[in-house]
Order: structure tokens, then sequence, then C-alpha cells
């Protein structure tokens, strides 16, 4: 496909004018197992996964304890890997009002693929996800966000397959992804398709752009200085937080990798005893709901 100028790319119109009401937010969740993240990739291998414990379901019924008691809707980015093994899970996610989206099969970075894998691969775990909760799935979310300038003729598969927006892109750049100087609100990466991209929140901060949309930033940093990221963002692109988080951070007795690099183990466990309540508090002192929603609520032009 032809080469992208980043200028030309279509914002996508608000459909609320009151942006001083009530502030819309997403919460997220990529559903994956502890062992499947970036993280651990280079110390635990693809071949280990079958014989380790899995803990996505104990994990997520948190998370959607947490949900009931905020009276919270969100979008759970799940992997075709998860759904074919645990389609109850999925099942009982999809029942308890939120939206199902595909976070690919078994969380291979997308710039691994070619054109012909990667509908292959979003197909496939499309197609599981759907079969476990009986309704269409229209939302996607690159593995480890790690769609971006080099990967863009993979829209054309996405649409291909049926989606209708991808929450994929960080336009800031950092030590494990990023897609520095895309548009921080959803725009239309293909000229002429019905098909919104939703990047994360990102706030600009003393001439550098830095992640403000949950993950382990949040779970890392003092929950204040997250929540002003998230504020200045909020104030320099109008539109409200696009939140995510994973499973496995509410989860402190899930296995110690202890032969992962330094890094790796404090970028992953830290902090995990106290994520639980700092997401409650998060939840409940502001509005968040589903991306689904979102779109409906705030753009012209919506998911469903």
């Amino acid at each position: 496909m032809a080469a992208f100028v980043v200028d030309d790319l279509q914002l996508a119109p608000r459909r609320r004018k009151d942006h001083a009401a009530v502030i819309n937010n997403v919460f997220s969740v990529d559903v994956e197992e502890w062992f499947q993240v970036g993280a651990f990739e280079n110390t635990l291998s693809r071949e280990d996964w079958p014989q380790l414990e899995s803990r996505v379901e104990l994990q997520t019924h948190k998370i959607l304890q947490l949900l009931e008691t905020t009276n919270t809707k969100a979008t759970f980015f799940c992997l075709g890997w998860v759904a074919e093994r645990s389609p109850k899970l999925i099942k009982t996610i999809s029942d308890q009002g939120h939206e199902i989206a595909c976070h690919g099969m078994d969380h291979q970075r997308v710039f691994r693929f070619s054109a012909s894998e990667f509908l292959e691969d979003v197909s496939c775990a499309k197609n599981l996800l759907e079969d476990a909760c009986g309704k269409p799935v229209q939302g996607y979310r690159a593995p480890s966000f790690s769609m971006s300038q080099d990967t863009w003729g993979h829209y054309e598969q996405l649409i291909e397959a049926g989606f209708r927006y991808s929450s994929s892109v960080v336009p800031a750049q950092t030590d494990h992804y990023g897609a520095a100087g895309l548009p921080r609100v959803p725009f239309f990466p293909l000229e002429g398709a019905e098909f919104l991209e939703v990047p994360m929140t990102v706030a600009q901060v003393f001439g550098r752009t830095i992640p403000a949309s949950g993950g382990g930033y949040f779970r890392l940093l003092p929950k204040l200085l997250s929540e002003w990221l998230m504020r200045k963002a909020r104030k320099q692109t109008g539109i409200g937080t696009i939140f995510y988080m994973h499973p496995w951070e509410v989860d402190p007795e899930q296995p110690f990798v202890k032969e992962a690099p330094l890094k790796s183990r404090l970028r992953h466990y830290v902090g995990q005893e106290r994520m639980a309540g700092k997401l409650e508090e998060l939840l409940s002192q502001n509005e968040f709901m589903a991306l689904e929603d979102f779109l409906t609520t705030e753009f012209a032009m919506g998911a469903g």
C-alpha cells in the first residue's frame, strides 16, 4: 500500500458538543495469561506455556468483581488462545454486560506477520471469541501495542476480517512500543474506510510525550501522579482517558520467574499488591465505560 502522511490522516468528528459536561473514559482489559507477557518472552518459551499454571480465570474474575462493585462496564481484549481453552470465561464476561474484543491469537506482535498471516491470526481469534460469547466482535488491539507506521497495511486485513475499530497504537516512543507522531485522538487510518483507530492516552509534559493510559505506568507510579497525567492529557486532547490493564496485575500470588532479567521482574511484579485498591478508587471517582459505548457517545461513528 502507498505510504501515508500523518498530516493527511482524518480525525474522527466529535458527536458531543458539551465538552465541559461529564468526562467519559474507557476502561479496557487485555486478557492474557501471566506468562504471555513481553517481559518474559526471552525467558519462557511458547513451548513451555501448556505446562505452566493457568491463572487467567481467577484473575479475570477479580476484575469482574471490581467492575461490579463500581458499576463499571469495560472492554475486554481477549486472546484467541484464552478463548480456545476457557470459552466459559469469555461467555461470563459478555453475560455480565461487558464488550468482548480481540487481542490476536497468541500475543504475537503484528510486525512479525505477513499480510496473509496476520489475516489468519486475527480471523481465527475473532471466530473463537464470537463462538464463545455468541456476539459479533468488532474491536481489535495489537499485542504490545505493536501497530505502527511500519505495519499500516495490516489495517486492510482488520477490515477484511470484519473489525470496525482498533485501539492498537501508543502515539509516543517507549523502550517497549510506540508510534510517535500519530494523532492523539481517534482517527481514520485508511482513506475512504469507516474504520477507526483509537490511540492510547498520552500526555505532553515538558516537551516529552508520556503514556498516561494505565497499565504498568498506573501500577508503578504514585496514584496522584498517574491521575495528574490523565487530567493533563484530557485537557490537551479534549477527550477522556483510554485506560487499560491486565488481569495478572492484580494477582501477587502468581508464580515468580526468577530467571527473568531484573528489569523485567520489576516491570511485571512491582505494585501488584496495591493495584486492586488503586483501581477501585479510580473507578469510584471517575466515569468509565466500554470502548464501543465511548465511540457511540463521543464520536460520529459508533462501534455497533
